[in-house]
């Protein structure tokens, strides 16, 4: 309800009537215009309810809020410490495992070099054999070559003797104008060749 200031003049109980809202005698032992939480009057009740709702917090706080908090506190640093001992298990356990991978990637590596090594040792032996194969075809074929201008050497020095000797008994013949003594100019041409 709005209540404007001059009903309030008006309808301003009298000393030692009850308020209805608060079933409290109006002015009744207090300083008239004075805060009631100010008035000198009542203040040793006032520090007496401070002590009393004091006294009860604290033991309230005590007895049911610290224990709470410090259970609450000890369940998680023995759930941190359970976590940081879990994490330095898995921690080792990733160290072994990298450990382990490591040594495994060397072992592989050695052997991928020895398997690399014997496949170059292998390729080289077989380059070496092919070639050596090669060679001695080519020495097969250099010496029938060489057997075969042996052969041509020859049969061309023969027919090179001869072709001197008909060459020899033509020029005579034309020189001298008759017929050669074969032998003669056999026997010349033998001593011109060698």
């Amino acid at each position: 309800m709005f209540v404007t200031p001059g009903y309030a003049e008006e309808a301003a109980p009298a000393a030692g009537e009850v308020h209805a809202e608060v079933g409290m005698e109006h002015d009744a032992g207090h300083a008239k215009g004075v805060f009631p939480p100010f008035d000198s009057s009542t203040f040793a009740s006032q520090l007496l309810w401070l002590a009393i709702t004091f006294g009860l917090f604290y033991l309230f706080l005590k007895n049911v809020v610290l224990p709470r908090i410090g259970s609450i506190l000890e369940v998680r640093r023995d759930r941190i410490a359970q976590d940081l001992d879990q994490a330095a298990l898995l921690k080792s356990e990733a160290d072994a495992a990298i450990a382990a991978y490591e040594q495994e990637l060397a072992e592989a590596r050695s052997k991928a070099n020895a398997i690399g090594q014997q496949a170059r040792d292998s390729a080289k032996a077989d380059a070496d054999a092919a070639r050596k194969a090669v060679e001695a075809g080519l020495e097969s074929k250099l010496a029938e070559a060489e057997a075969r201008i042996a052969a041509i050497k020859a049969a061309a020095m023969r027919e090179v003797g001869t072709i001197a000797e008909e060459t020899a008994t033509a020029i005579v013949q034309q020189l001298v104008g008759g017929k050669p003594d074969k032998a003669s100019i056999a026997a010349a041409v033998k001593a011109a060749g060698e």
